[in-house]
């Protein structure tokens, strides 16, 4: 399976936010996408996802082009998590699991015995059991990142879509909530695309990335080979040095302004 992302131009009135960026990622591969500020990295989930209709361009999931379908046939093939989640209902955690259930659900008909067992598969997956009955308005950040990607989940898609998944998460928080997508991503063979600031977490984990710049592609590829000195230089306009540790691990550390 591939998601296939072709041509995409996107602008908000007159101000053209994606220009023609194209690339594919492989089922089981963890795709990051990074760049500065303001360079339309939300908004290209958003097309993905077709929350945002692109002006031109397509997606398609192999042969599936998701851009002509309805959001319920989209929710069923991708979950979404966007920047800061959802606002806390007063809903147990498995509650709001169990919504990503609703793209399954027939209009006019409740849950089902299969929508529970797939809820609390999504829940057991997260590590988040013991949380069950707890309101989500009383677990902690990390707690709920990892509810809202049960949620996810639950929605038994083919491919997740996840912006700043550790946002205001601290760094104990983060790894564990990366070392959670990368399991998820091998093991059930998903696509899973990630908007990240953290550079160095986004090389840690990634199999791929891909670089946005003032709308366009930069660079993709393998993370190793593209997030180079010279192109921290270019996109992010810093002076920076790039350490290289044990098991193929990096480190980038920024030095000045250029």
């Amino acid at each position: 399976m591939i998601l296939k992302v072709g041509n995409i131009h996107f602008s908000y009135d007159s101000d053209e936010t994606l220009k023609d960026v194209s690339f594919e990622v492989h089922q089981g591969e963890m795709l990051s996408i990074i760049g500065p500020n303001g360079a339309g990295k939300s908004t290209l989930l958003k097309c993905i996802n077709h929350l945002l209709n692109p002006s031109m361009g397509t997606v398609f999931m192999d042969n599936d082009d998701l851009l002509s379908m309805k959001q319920k046939e989209i929710a069923r093939k991708i979950g979404f998590v966007p920047q800061n989640s959802v606002n806390r209902f007063s809903l147990s955690v498995f509650d709001t699991i169990l919504m990503g259930r609703f793209p399954h659900v027939k209009r006019f008909e409740s849950e089902g015995l299969r929508d529970f067992e797939i809820s609390h598969k999504a829940m057991r997956d997260c590590g988040i059991e013991h949380l069950a009955g707890r309101l989500v308005t009383e677990i902690s950040g990390g707690e709920y990142q990892k509810t809202v990607i049960a949620r996810a989940l639950a929605q038994e898609p083919k491919v997740l879509l996840l912006d700043e998944p550790t946002l205001h998460l601290d760094i104990s928080h983060q790894l564990e909530l990366l070392e959670l997508l990368n399991v998820l991503t091998h093991e059930k063979e998903l696509i899973t695309v990630i908007v990240s600031h953290d550079l160095n977490l986004a090389m840690r984990y990634s199999d791929r990335m891909l670089i946005l710049k003032d709308g366009k592609v930069f660079k993709a590829g393998i993370p190793g080979e593209i997030l180079t000195v010279g192109a921290l230089k270019e996109v992010y306009g810093i002076n920076a040095e790039i350490r290289f540790f044990a098991e193929s691990k990096t480190c980038i550390i920024p030095i000045s302004k250029c």
